[in-house]
């Protein structure tokens, strides 16, 4: 092939590959010339096609672009990594309309080292304008032949097509995506959605529900039998009263009645837990719409997919909900937001969800607290207001907050920080952490005075959760969390874990332990209302936490499908089980011997598979 080593085509397929070594560097740790062959056979079918494609004259700019665009590609695709701990594929791209309303949180992401992608960009761009200027035409070697640019681009179909075809029953996307490499990676997981979508179209809903009620029965969630007529722990307790749903965001459990320098950091949540149901091993389950999916899953107890926001992929589905339930028992519904309601596909999800009525952007006086719009503040202000007004129609109701003051990147303007900020982490990453929460904390007390002033509190189960984590692991360290608060912090099992405190008047506080997520919310505030999802058909896929000692549930966005959290550990796969490894909860530290745990791991997989037949399956509503 003479003339290669002076072509465009080898010029920029040097470029390209030497690009993808850069990501591998970043995302895997890895530079083995195994795993980077499976990009380099990728880049040559891309570049074979773009070759024959590109007309001559314009063979320079079209290459320039093809550069340019993987450049963008990779630089995105490692700050995704950064965020989520995971390889975003070809359905990422669905959520990009979003960008524009989270950018602080992206920019806290970025560091110098990620704009090495661009470094031959901009060189190439500063030669153009000097050959402009010079008034020199580029002069390029002779191209490949159009029979040797197929060839190649054949050849490299064919062993690429040999590489996905090695998938085979690897389920951790991170070391899928590392075997097959990025590209290879995006390809095989379009083959294997289709081939799911094809097997799951062909099935059956009540076939379904039957095998999720048959492999759930199998699992020993309760340690000793139970008299078969007695009520469920908590039975009705709660029976006839309002249910308010408040989401805190990017909230974590450590700081709760944690103090820096004699300061509370939440002295609001300090107080709740002492005359509440408060679960202290909850560990958030959201998949790629992180807080949209949290209410997804608390008004549904399905699993997300992790491939696409759920709120953008299944609003299209009668969604068996919490609101769905409680207006069957009278309730009225309503959802409380201060952005707008198209963020994250709200505006489709709500009605899929069935919610009577959604309050968002343009029922607040926006005080301009950060780029969400209005304070945790006046959201809960007009929120009492609008309850009030149920009250007076003498109207049970089930109110869900979704608060925003604590998002990401966490800058609290100085006439609303609550507290004085602690010296020793004042300009950290932590200490703005810290800070924001401790303001969401205020808000929350303003919430209970409000409900207190209205005749509320006493008539009303309230339920505080987190979405999910805040404190990003590149900003702050675990050493540095320990050596502030003076408690133990792991960078994994402390980050995930999330608050879940249920006060229900007239019953004694109480710290449970028993391991949970965001999918057993819903069967849990069920069972205290006295509805039973048995009776009423609904298929649940989390547990009422209040009636089982032991209990598993998986995760698979930040980690990887395959995790899961037991009442001992958290276990994250490798290829499979046999490689993965566990962490213990009660001590943080690693279990070398985890193989017990190999038929939660079986149950876990076989749930969410299930779980994901089962959403695929709902019928679709009418638009």
């Amino acid at each position: 092939m003479k003339g290669l080593q002076g072509s465009l085509f080898v010029v920029v397929f040097v470029l390209l590959l030497a690009k993808f070594a850069l990501f591998r560097f970043f995302v895997f740790r890895d530079l083995s010339l195994d795993r980077l062959g499976a990009d380099a056979l990728a880049i040559l079918v891309i570049l074979s096609l773009w070759e024959l494609i590109s007309p001559r004259k314009w063979k320079g700019s079209a290459y320039f672009v093809l550069n340019t665009l993987f450049s963008l590609i990779l630089f995105a695709a490692t700050l995704y990594n950064v965020q989520f701990g995971s390889i975003p594929t070809y359905t990422t791209l669905l959520s990009l309309n979003q960008i524009p309303q989270v950018a602080g949180s992206i920019g806290m992401l970025i560091k110098p080292m990620h704009f090495l992608f661009f470094a031959d960009v901009i060189l190439m761009t500063i030669w153009w304008f000097y050959q402009r200027m010079q008034g020199k035409r580029r002069m390029y070697t002779k191209q490949l032949s159009r029979i040797s640019i197929v060839a190649v681009g054949a050849i490299c179909v064919i062993l690429s097509g040999l590489t996905i075809a090695k998938d085979g029953t690897i389920e951790n996307e991170t070391v899928r995506a590392d075997e097959l490499g990025f590209l290879n990676y995006q390809i095989a997981a379009a083959i294997h959605a289709k081939a799911e979508n094809k097997a799951i179209a062909a099935g059956n809903l009540e076939e379904t529900i039957k095998k999720v009620n048959d492999l759930k029965s199998s699992y020993p969630y309760q340690s000793a039998e139970k008299d078969s007529d007695a009520k469920p722990e908590g039975y009705g307790a709660m029976k006839g009263k309002n249910v308010i749903v408040v989401q805190l965001e990017s909230f974590q459990r450590f700081p709760i009645g944690q103090s820096v320098e004699g300061q509370e950091v939440t002295p609001v949540l300090n107080e709740l837990v002492k005359d509440s149901l408060y679960f202290t091993n909850v560990f958030q389950q959201i998949g790629q719409g992180n807080t949209s999916d949290a209410e997804f899953i608390s008004n549904t107890s399905i699993y997300p997919l992790g491939t696409i926001a759920m709120s953008t992929g299944y609003s299209d589905r009668v969604l068996p909900s919490l609101p769905r339930l409680l207006q069957n028992e009278g309730y009225t519904a309503e959802t409380f937001h201060v952005n707008t309601v198209s963020f994250w596909d709200r505006i489709k999800m709500y009605p899929a969800l069935h919610f009577d009525q959604y309050f968002d952007k343009p029922y607040y006086n926006n005080d301009n607290f950060n780029e969400m719009g209005a304070s945790d503040e006046e959201l809960f202000s007009v929120g009492v207001e609008k309850l009030a007004e149920l009250k007076a129609q003498n109207k049970p109701f089930y109110a869900q907050f979704v608060t925003a003051s604590s998002h990401s990147p966490f800058k609290v303007k100085p006439e609303f920080v609550k507290w004085d900020t602690p010296a020793s982490i004042e300009g950290t990453a932590l200490g703005e952490y810290l800070t924001s929460l401790n303001y969401t904390d205020y808000a929350l007390g303003t919430l209970i005075d409000g409900l207190k002033e209205q005749g509320l509190w006493d008539e009303t189960v309230l339920v505080v959760y987190g979405d999910h984590f805040g404190l990003q692991n590149q900003s702050t360290s675990p050493e540095e969390v320990e050596a502030a608060l003076g408690i133990p912090y792991h960078e994994q099992v402390s980050r995930f874990n999330i608050p879940l405190i249920i006060h229900v008047p007239g019953i004694e506080g109480q710290e449970i332990e028993t391991v949970g997520g965001q999918m057993d919310i819903l069967p849990t505030v069920s069972n205290l209302l006295g509805i039973s999802l048995e009776d009423t058909k609904f298929t649940a896929f989390g547990q009422d936490l209040l009636n089982v000692d032991q209990n598993v549930i998986g995760m698979r966005y930040y980690l990887p499908t395959g995790s899961f959290f037991n009442n001992d550990i958290m276990f994250i796969p490798g290829t499979g089980f046999e490689d993965g490894t566990a962490i213990s909860l009660e001590t943080l530290t690693p279990v070398e011997d985890f193989e017990k745990y190999k038929s939660d791991y079986d149950y876990i997989m076989q749930l969410m598979k299930l779980s994901d037949e089962y959403v695929k399956l709902l019928p679709k509503r009418g638009l």
